[in-house]
């Protein structure tokens, strides 16, 4: 499994607007520069994760992007699977997928099944708050 970098900049300009939450919108522009991440592509991770109802989005003066909810109620694991689709390491563990004649027999399916048990229990005990930079004296 690798994630893709459209996971990996969705989660990070996720954090930074976590970050700020208590400032005004953040415009694309200023995400693309405090990331290091061209505006272009930038605008269609967004555009999925206002789709995916995390992100508000307002056009025009004044306009800019905010979290629709708090950090700690934005897992990153649901993120991921949202921006990456299934983190499943093999195709018969992802949701949906059809029953493989092989199961009863398929001496490397507890191997898959473990290493995608561990991967959403490690991926599930974060948040964006957990993310999140803690000033410190």
């Amino acid at each position: 499994m690798m994630i893709s970098t459209r996971g990996r900049y969705a989660l990070r300009i996720l954090v930074d607007l976590a970050e700020r939450q208590t400032e005004e919108k953040v415009t694309l522009r200023e995400l693309a520069e405090r990331q290091g991440i061209s505006e272009k592509y930038l605008e269609s991770i967004v555009k999925a994760l206002v789709n995916a109802g995390v992100l508000e989005g307002l056009r025009g003066k004044g306009g800019g992007y905010r979290l629709l909810r708090a950090p700690e109620e934005i897992g990153v694991l649901d993120l991921l699977e949202r921006m990456e689709g299934t983190l499943a390491p093999v195709a018969c563990l992802e949701a949906g997928a059809r029953p493989c004649a092989r199961t009863e027999t398929c001496r490397t399916l507890p191997l898959w099944q473990g290493l995608d048990e561990t991967v959403r229990a490690y991926l599930g005990q974060f948040t964006l708050r957990s993310l999140m930079r803690e000033e410190r004296p």
